[in-house]
């Protein structure tokens, strides 16, 4: 999918990338955007050919992606995602390019706050959600599913899982046994693309998500699995047990558990089930049936 972003009231070509969920930007519309270069790919040429480490950063993280030009072809051109193109804005000596950098080395600092003080990291979760307009309820049953999450991956990791596919694997494996869907088809379900999924959950989402976590960490440390193999079926038990739970309320309820709601409309992620049957969708929500 391609879509032009207006920046500065100049355009900037992107691409999506539905299977490693990332938005590619063509790289010499950005730097067109923060040098006000009549040539920008000239400028391009320029940059990489006075920086070699720059070059080589290009030649291997920055694809060929065909993307519309202004006289309505597709070509080939050069691309970045967002990480790529941080590292290419380091690289421009613009003034207009000043305010990215000084927001790099800021978040920079932060995380190297974080890393010595952990407890920064989770206030700062908690006012970025704040800022966004979530709920204080909904803010608090995230902020336990993250230190969930956490616990499940250390875990992960003490068994000799550290390759973030192979995170990915697993945690497909355990969403599916309890939601019925893949996370892909949990985001087109909710109408996301690149957005964190559990950010878009409701609280009765968040819960069961939860305890499929909780169950496939405490599955784990019991059995002490020593290959991937094993690790995916303990995932896919602890998803199934969550899974019950869900067709039990689901049962009782009459509703379905996995809703379309999503952070459009956050305060109504913050709600129980009985509330969700009195919620219309808006313009925004995906009407699909679910699952």
């Amino acid at each position: 999918m391609e879509k032009v972003q207006i920046f500065q009231g100049k355009k900037v070509r992107t691409h999506w990338d539905a299977e490693k969920e990332e938005w590619y930007f063509s790289v010499v519309d950005v730097v067109g955007v923060l040098t006000d270069s009549i040539n920008p790919t000239d400028y391009l040429k320029k940059m990489r050919k006075r920086d070699s480490e720059l070059a080589a950063f290009m030649g291997t993280n920055c694809p060929q992606v065909e993307m519309l030009t202004e006289t309505g072809k597709r070509r080939k051109t050069l691309a970045a995602d967002s990480k790529a193109v941080f590292r290419i804005i380091q690289s421009i000596p613009s003034p207009k390019a000043e305010p990215f950098k000084q927001w790099l080395a800021q978040v920079g600092a932060e995380r190297l706050d974080e890393i010595a003080d952990p407890e920064k990291a989770i206030v700062r979760g908690a006012d970025f959600y704040r800022a966004k307009g979530y709920s204080e309820g909904w803010i608090n049953q995230r902020l336990q599913s993250i230190e969930m999450r956490k616990e499940l991956t250390d875990e992960w990791k003490a068994r000799g899982i550290e390759q973030e596919r192979d995170y990915a694997i697993l945690t497909n494996e355990m969403t599916r046994a309890w939601s019925g869907l893949t996370v892909r088809d949990y985001k087109e379900v909710k109408g996301l693309k690149k957005e964190n999924l559990r950010d878009n959950m409701t609280n009765l989402e968040l819960v069961l998500n939860m305890l499929a976590e909780v169950t496939t960490t405490a599955i784990s440390r019991s059995r002490q699995p020593e290959s991937f193999a094993e690790s995916r079926s303990i995932a896919i038990e602890g998803g199934n047990v969550a899974g019950s739970a869900r067709r039990e309320i689901e049962q009782r309820t009459g509703q379905p558990v996995v809703s379309p709601l999503n952070a459009t409309d956050k305060l109504a992620l913050d709600t129980t089930i009985e509330d969700v049957k009195q919620i219309e969708p808006n313009e925004s929500t995906d009407k699909r049936e679910l699952p």
